[in-house]
C-alpha cells in the first residue's frame, strides 16, 4: 500500500454510520483491525478474556460479534487453537461492511483499479439495458442527478449525486443484481475521488459532468451501444486519474531518496 496515495479520507465521502450497539462496535473495530492488517492473515486473535476487557463487553456480546465476522469469511474458530484470521481469498469482498472497512483503513492503487475492473464488467451492460428498459421517471431522475453533479460545491455533494446517477442507471436496467453491487460502486466512487477529486477544479468538474451527461443522453435516446461506451469512458477516466496520481506519488518517492 502506498501511504501517500490518498489525499482525502475516503470515510468522509462514504454514507457510513457509527454502530449503535455493543455488538456492532466490537464487530466494526475487530473487522477494521483485520482488514487493515493489525491482525494479519493466519494470525490468531487475542483470547476472549483479553477482547472482553478491551471492549468492556460480555462474553455473549463478543461471541455474537465473532460469529458475524466468521459469516463474512474473516475468521474461523479452531478447537485448541483459538480464532484464526482467514486468508483474504476467503473473505466476502462484496460484503458492504468489508468494503467500507477497507476504504476506511486506507486504499492503494491495486484496490482502486480492482474496483474499477469490477465496474467495467458490470456497469456498461447496466447502462445498455437501461437504454432499452428505462421509463420517463428514470430519465427525469437521471437528468436531476446530472444537474446536482453540475452544481456540487464539495466532494461529498459530488460523490452523492454521482452515486445517485449510477444507482438510477442500475435500477433502470431492470436487473436486480445490478442494484446488489451498489456498495461496491459507492466505495469505488468515494475512494477514487478521495485520491483525485474534480472539485474544486472547474475544468475537470465540467468535463466529468459532460462525460456523465453522455450516459444520460444515450439512455434517454434508447441508444444501448452509446450508453455502454459512455459508461466505459467514465470508468476508464477514473482509472486513468488513479494511475496518474499513483505514478506521481511514486516519482516523488524516488526523488526523495
Amino acid at each position: 500500500m502506498h501511504p501517500s496515495l490518498p489525499s482525502l479520507a475516503p470515510e468522509d465521502l462514504l454514507a457510513t454510520t457509527r454502530p449503535r450497539t455493543h455488538h456492532g462496535h466490537v464487530m466494526r473495530d475487530l473487522g477494521r483491525d483485520i482488514v487493515g492488517g493489525r491482525f494479519a492473515e493466519n494470525s490468531v486473535l487475542p483470547g476472549d478474556s483479553e477482547l472482553m476487557e478491551r471492549f468492556g463487553v460480555s462474553r455473549t456480546v463478543l461471541r455474537e460479534a465473532l460469529k458475524t465476522l466468521a459469516a463474512k469469511g474473516l475468521i474461523q474458530a479452531r478447537a485448541r487453537i483459538g480464532t484464526r484470521v482467514r486468508e483474504r481469498q476467503f473473505w466476502n469482498l462484496f460484503d458492504p461492511d468489508i468494503l467500507y472497512w477497507t476504504a476506511e483503513t486506507g486504499v492503494d492503487e491495486s484496490f482502486l483499479l480492482s474496483l474499477a475492473e469490477m465496474r467495467l464488467a458490470l456497469e456498461p451492460e447496466a447502462a445498455a439495458l437501461a437504454a432499452e428498459r428505462r421509463n420517463e421517471e428514470h430519465c427525469a431522475l437521471l437528468a436531476d442527478w446530472i444537474e446536482r453533479m453540475a452544481n456540487a460545491t464539495s466532494s461529498r455533494e459530488f460523490v452523492e449525486s454521482d452515486l445517485g446517477l449510477h444507482m438510477t442507471v442500475a435500477e433502470a436496467s431492470g436487473n436486480p443484481f445490478m442494484l446488489s453491487v451498489s456498495t461496491l460502486i459507492e466505495v469505488a466512487l468515494a475512494t477514487t475521488f478521495s485520491v483525485s477529486s474534480p472539485i474544486p477544479d472547474p475544468e475537470r468538474h465540467a468535463g466529468n459532468v459532460a462525460r456523465h451527461r453522455d450516459i444520460v443522453d444515450a439512455i434517454a435516446k434508447g441508444d444501448a451501444e452509446g450508453a455502454r461506451e459512455a459508461m466505459r469512458t467514465v470508468i476508464r477516466e477514473g482509472m486513468e486519474r488513479v494511475q496518474a496520481v499513483a505514478d506521481q506519488a511514486s516519482g516523488e518517492a524516488v526523488r526523495q531518496r
